[in-house]
């Protein structure tokens, strides 16, 4: 006689979701946009099917449409005019700059819970996340102080939470200082911690005209053949005052989320990047799987071990969700 049949818990759905492990909430899911200078824009980006860049004139309405499918965060990437750049990312922490503009309008216009990306290569005439010294190397130290003034002028904005990604040494706890300087300590801080130079960007550098003019990121972002230096880099951003560790990409690392989730009690986030996003996107688009695939794609983040997923496929999981 077989005592032991474990297929007798997963006959129907109903017994299969009764005991089911892993779960995801669409209030666990954030949503990337990216917003650009101009009036009227909508503006389809061609490496990221479905995703647009917004003015801030129809980011609103973008926005109103993201809460209304369930999801209640959204993180902001912001496009200036290219001719605004110059060698210190300047326009990333103008008072009135694009974000900031953003920030203000959603603020006043919504009830969305708004991160704000804080990073300066989108701002840079070299496209660099940091200052850069003659000899082309990007300046740690230097590049700390334009981060922090960033980030704050983010949260004078009104943003709710911040999120750097530039991977400088020391940039967390430079923000987390400039902050309760200024009387800010409600305002979390969810760290890139563990960002790797990973070729699964590519689709955002199109998107957000990122790339660096010369050079590659590899001497401030992680090496994608390491998993211990993910674990330092994510006990230094806890030790410095991170509320959330992150780690960057997501699908191609959740053996890295998993060796995270075991070295600290801070909630983890994980982001599903542009590449893995098209992937899977032109996978469904062409046929060649079901769109099932994009929902158990985001169930193994979240069986990894993250808490929060930041993806592009937000909308995507909220129908998923209610229709499970």
């Amino acid at each position: 006689m077989m005592i032991e049949r474990p297929r007798r818990l997963r006959t129907t759905e109903e017994i299969r979701s009764l005991i089911r492990e892993t779960r995801i909430n669409s209030k666990e899911l954030i949503y990337p946009m990216f917003v650009t200078e101009g009036k009227g824009v909508k503006e389809p980006i061609h490496a990221m099917p479905g995703q647009f860049r917004y003015s801030v004139d129809t980011l609103v309405e973008a926005v109103k449409e993201v809460k209304s499918c369930g999801v209640n965060h959204v993180m902001l990437f912001g496009i200036p005019y290219p001719e605004a750049c110059d060698a210190i990312g300047s326009p990333a922490f103008a008072a009135d700059g694009i974000v900031q503009r953003a920030v203000a309008e959603l603020k006043e216009k919504t009830d969305i819970f708004i991160t704000t990306d804080v990073c300066l290569c989108e701002y840079t005439d070299h496209g660099h996340c940091g200052c850069l010294d003659a000899d082309g190397y990007v300046n740690n130290d230097k590049t700390l102080d334009i981060l922090a003034k960033t980030a704050l002028s983010h949260v004078e904005a009104g943003a709710d939470m911040v999120a750097p990604s530039d991977m400088m040494d020391g940039r967390v706890a430079a923000i987390r200082r400039i902050l309760e300087e200024n009387n800010h300590v409600k305002i979390p801080i969810m760290a890139y911690s563990a960002k790797y130079a990973s070729s699964y960007y590519g689709p955002f550098r199109e998107a957000a005209s990122s790339a660096p003019g010369k050079g590659d990121r590899k001497g401030y972002q992680m090496d994608y053949h390491n998993v211990r230096e993910a674990i330092r880099e994510a006990k230094l951003d806890d030790g410095e005052g991170a509320d959330i560790i992150m780690v960057k990409p997501a699908l191609a690392y959740l053996d890295v989320i998993a060796k995270v989730r075991e070295c600290t009690d801070k909630p983890i986030a994980a982001y599903c990047v542009s590449g893995e996003y098209t992937m899977l996107k032109n996978a469904v688009d062409a046929g060649l799987m079901r769109e099932e695939v994009i929902y158990e794609s985001h169930i193994a983040i979240k069986r990894a071990g993250s808490d929060v997923i930041l993806t592009y496929f937000a909308k995507d999981l909220a129908r998923f969700i209610e229709e499970a």
